[in-house]
């Protein structure tokens, strides 16, 4: 059983240019967890995020089978669509970024670009953190700066891959083909808008509350507010699915 929750919301800007979907293939019993957050300082954001959480959720509810290679041809086909679309519109850029978790047959895959997020946790305890495409994010892997400083760093929202941008090679990556899941894992999918407020050690403090994702989030939510609210706050969203 997967109990999730979603949120998004506009924040301290002038509209959202987040797009949060689930979808849900019945007769192949799977799950299918979206977020993108559109690049508003290249224009068309909005369009751009709602684009290809509207291709994948076509990929997935059309589908009759979702093993193999079929979480790389999601990312593939979005991004030629998202292409096709700018050329054919005359968009001079229109881009984002994506987090896409699918759940089907007790396995979990998933795979990211740009510097949204996919956390895993189990039993209330991180295991896992999708690695941002970002300036930042490579500032601290090479050490110079901490993990910490990734969130209000000055070029926090430079990034190195996003949807909508020419790719040479496949830009997107694949952090999880075929993990079993368990009773007790838990995926957190969210915007830099809502993990610049909240740390993991908050996370995963709530996830230790015996309550519903919609309560978790709502308590996340809490958290995010709490640190963000007056600073600009930049759009944020979050998907929460817990196995139970």
């Amino acid at each position: 059983m997967i109990d999730y929750a979603t949120i998004t919301k506009t924040g301290e800007k002038p509209s959202n240019e987040d797009a949060v979907r689930v979808f849900i293939n019945q007769p192949l019993a799977t799950y299918g967890f979206v977020l993108a957050d559109g690049l508003g300082g290249h224009g068309n954001g909005d369009i751009a995020s709602n684009f290809v959480a509207d291709c994948i959720g076509a990929a997935i509810e059309n589908t009759d089978n979702v093993e193999g290679k079929f979480i790389d041809e999601c990312f593939q086909v979005a991004q030629d669509m998202l292409m096709e679309e700018k050329s054919l519109k005359g968009y001079p850029s229109i881009k984002t970024t994506m987090v896409f978790l699918l759940i089907t047959n007790k396995f979990a895959r998933w795979g990211h670009i740009g510097d949204s997020r996919i956390y895993h946790f189990h039993n209330g305890k991180q295991v896992s953190r999708t690695i941002d495409h970002s300036v930042p994010q490579m500032l601290a892997l090479s050490g110079q700066i901490s993990e910490s400083d990734i969130r209000h760093h000055p070029d926090r929202s430079v990034l190195l891959r996003a949807m909508g941008a020419e790719w040479p090679a496949p830009a997107y990556e694949i952090d999880q083909r075929d993990m079993l899941v368990q009773k007790g894992d838990s995926f957190l999918l969210c915007s830099d808008g809502f993990w610049e407020w909240i740390e993991e050690k908050t996370i995963t403090k709530i996830l230790k509350s015996d309550v519903s994702a919609y309560d978790m989030l709502a308590m996340m939510e809490e958290e995010v507010l709490a640190n963000g609210q007056g600073k600009g706050m930049d759009n944020y969203s979050a998907i929460l699915a817990n196995v139970k």
